[in-house]
Parts: structure tokens; sequence; C-alpha cells
């Protein structure tokens, strides 16, 4: 099923155009990377490090330090060569230094995590100039349908793992079906390609949610990094919301409950995609405003898998992250991890890495068990995306960080243990 036309993302392709025209402009000057068994492997890695968009980032320099030796094991003993790239939570930038990756340091395969903003100018560089590439943690949604002369036929060189959007609308309202509200929402899109996907009125949230009979209070969309949410907090009040729901960056929601608190408005449930993934965004909230934040659960320390590349359990993973950071366990920590099991995988499975035909033959054929669950594209919901699970969460006060996310509703997957139950937002308990 799909829950977004694609005519939602032509107008916000202006950074993967850019992209796409650098890197055309560069691939004319033809590929000369080296080739013979004794080169290294060139992975080329590119997410948001700073910026808005830097928790999605977090624990990567934690990943890609701790997957080397992993990985070269894997291959045999052939050394593997790691290219960080930063996009600094710029759509422009993000397809820049992707071309730069492949026309530049001759990378042989390219791996993208965070948000459509960094995974489809990537990907766009990438099928333009005929390297393979893995990405994910973006809405399948977004990502496929970033290209409509493409997505119907589907892509040649990229290929994309997570959830869409038909999950996430599940696991909200499992949510909000725990608790007693008047099922009125109100609605924070931003200006962007998440924001334009999740709001769309014929495939988006609000007619998913008004079928399960949910009055939605949409203001309209907004610009990412807004300093002043009156109107929309004025709406809600006014049509009496009692949930507020959205895909928000950390900052805009720092700013929207702040404002709400300072207003008077206090609704009885927040749940928030993007910027309430994280330990240090709901930290950042003052006055303890992060109480009661529920949102998605992608992966967490109790999800039921282990990495094929190094065998550790999801708590070892978490565990690990503790221990050399000191920092509490985040979300991607599991997907950028899995992004480098599911690249050894494919790797290890090509004949000749210097074609890189033979390493999207090998992607396109993956069919692997990783530490955020299997992996494979031979059951779609689409050609070039594969589906994995997700639940719903809640921030609570912690024990060892001032605060805890809690799984508490596993209904869309109930391999996945829940540890309590939702309740309402700390400031009207």
């Amino acid at each position: 099923m799909r829950f977004i036309s694609r005519r939602s993302f032509i107008k916000t392709s202006a950074g993967a155009t850019a992209a796409l025209t650098l890197a055309g402009t560069l691939a004319a000057c033809g590929d000369d990377s080296s080739s013979g068994s004794s080169r290294a492997i060139k992975i080329g890695y590119v997410s948001p490090q700073t910026g808005p968009l830097a928790g999605f980032g977090e624990a990567d320099a934690f990943i890609t330090k701790g997957v080397q030796d992993a990985m070269e094991k894997k291959l045999n003993g052939r050394k593997v060569q790691i290219l960080v790239k930063d996009t600094q939570s710029d759509t422009n930038r993000a397809g820049t230094v992707t071309a730069d990756l492949i026309l530049k340091d001759k990378v042989d395969l390219v791996l993208v995590a965070s948000t459509p903003e960094t995974t489809n100018p990537v990907s766009d560089t990438c099928e333009a100039n005929g390297v393979p590439c893995i990405s994910t943690m973006a809405p399948w949604q977004p990502w496929m349908f970033r290209n409509p002369k493409v997505s119907d036929k589907g892509y040649s060189w990229t290929y994309h793992y997570f959830w869409g959007l038909e999950d996430i609308i599940a696991v909200f309202t499992n949510v909000w079906a725990s608790v007693s509200t008047n099922k009125v929402v109100g609605a924070l899109w931003p200006n962007d390609s998440d924001g334009l996907a999740w709001s769309d009125a014929k495939l988006g949230f609000p007619p998913a949610l008004a079928a399960a009979g949910y009055k939605v209070v949409d203001p309209g969309h907004y610009q990412n990094l807004t300093d002043n949410f009156s109107a929309q907090i004025s709406a809600f009040k006014s049509a009496g919301v009692e949930i507020v729901t959205g895909v928000v960056i950390p900052p805009d929601l720092q700013t929207f409950m702040t404002q709400a608190a300072q207003q008077g408005f206090k609704p009885k449930m927040v749940t928030v995609a993007k910027a309430a993934l994280f330990p240090s965004a709901v930290t950042s909230l003052s006055s303890g405003l992060g109480d009661g934040i529920s949102t998605e659960v992608w992966w967490s320390p109790s999800h039921p898998f282990k990495s094929s590349l190094t065998g550790a359990s999801s708590a070892d993973l978490a565990a690990a992250y503790k221990k050399d950071t000191s920092k509490q366990w985040t979300q991607p920590l599991g997907y950028v991890h899995s992004l480098f099991e599911v690249a050894a995988d494919v790797l290890s499975s090509t004949s000749n890495v210097d074609d890189k035909k033979l390493i999207r033959d090998a992607l396109k054929a993956t069919n692997l068990n990783t530490i955020v669950g299997p992996v494979s594209w031979d059951k779609g919901p689409t050609p070039n995306v594969a589906k994995t699970p997700l639940v719903g969460g809640q921030w609570n006060k912690g024990t060892d960080f001032p605060w805890d996310l809690t799984i508490v509703n596993n209904a869309t997957a109930t391999n996945i243990a829940a540890g309590g139950k939702a309740q309402l937002m700390g400031w009207v308990r």
C-alpha cells in the first residue's frame, strides 16, 4: 500500500537536483579507480553529524571505529577503508560530499543514514553515477518516491530498508488508544520531505487518523528552526487539542514545548517522531518537559536481534556504547551498525569487488538477519525497499540517566518485548 503521492516530493527535490547536476558533471571525468586484490575496499558513509540533525549521527564514530576489524575478518583479511562524510544537516552538502566520495575517493560502495534530507540526495547521486548504495533511517515512502520517473519501475543502484508511514501511524494510534483522550490531534508538519509526506491529504496521516476516529487540527506547514509556535499553540488551544503529533527536529521540539508551557497549553499526549528519538534531545528540555513524551522505537537494547558481523546482541551493543562513551544508548546505534553488517555481507558475497555491477547484484540478493531484524529486498513492499519492525515508546524519569525510553506498545511487533504501559504526559498526571 502506498501512503504518499509521488507528486508530493517534486517540490522538495532541489537539493537532490543540485547533487545530480554536480555528479553528472564530474562523471564525465571517468572512473580510474585502481583494481587488484591488494587494494583496500573503500566504503563511503554519509550522515548528519553536526547541525540540527546531529542526534542521528551521535553514535557514528563509535560504530565506524568498532566495525573495522570485524569487516576485514569477514572479508578474509582484505583491508577496508571507511570514509566518513558529515552533511552538516544540509541537503545540498549531502549530494556534494557523495559526489566527492564517488569521483575523487573512488569508493566501491556508499552507505547513508538519517532522514530524507540526507538519504535522498545521497541515493540520487549514487544512482546517477552507477555506484551501489545502501540507505536507512528514513521512512520508505519519501525515499522511494523521490524520483517519480523511476520509482514505478525501481532503482538500479540504490536500496533502502526501514519502516513506512503505515507502520508509524499504527504505532502512534496504538499508543493513544491505551490512554483516555478526546481524540483531537494537533499536527506539527514542517515544510520538508518528511512533513509533506506525513501530512499528505490523501495518503498520509490525516486520512488514516480520520478513519480511526481522530479529528486533526492542522495549522499549516512551518519552516524548520522556527522561533515562534504561538500560532500553532493558539489553534490547538482553541480546538481543544489533547494530542500533539508531528515529525519535528530537536531544536523545534524544544521551542514548541517551552512555548506551550509558557502559554498554558498542556496536552495529554505529545507523540512526535524525529526529535523525541534521542536522550540528548529529551534531556535538553527544561523543567522536565520531556516527561511522558512518546515516540516510535526502531531499535533498543531489548530488541531480540544479534549482529551478523560481531555476534553481539542488542543489549551487548548498547552496553558497549555506554562503557566506551559514558553515554546513554540511542536508536541510531543499532541501525548504523546494521548498515555495516549489510555492507560486509554484500562485499563478502561479491566475486569481484572491482566490478560495481557485481556488488549491486549481491546487494539486491541480500537476505540477512541483522541487529535490527531481517533485511531482504525480496518481499517489498516495493522494489528497492525492505521493511524492519517498529514499536512505540515513552520517556519517563530514568535511573542511570535523567530519562529512560521504555517500550509501551508492541502490538505491531510482538516479538519485541514491552517494558511498561503508556501514561499521560507528566504535566497532566
